[in-house]
């Protein structure tokens, strides 16, 4: 258990530090906005695939 919640905690982290020097995380291709008068629409496909392949490659290498 201690050793998930270090790799958790890491990868938090690594997340934060990618987003502060710039790397576009939610403004990718494939990401939906829609924007009317007083209302914006945010679908994030394009976010949501880059983050499950990456969490997806992380936990194979965890679990070997």
């Amino acid at each position: 258990m201690a050793k998930t919640l270090v790799i958790v905690g890491v990868l938090i982290a690594g997340l934060g530090v990618a987003m502060l020097v710039g790397f576009p995380l939610g403004r990718l291709p494939g990401d939906i906005v829609y924007r009317r008068a007083g209302m914006t629409i945010y679908v994030p496909i394009g976010t949501s695939i880059v983050l499950s392949v990456a969490l997806t490659a992380i936990l194979m290498l965890v679990r070997r």
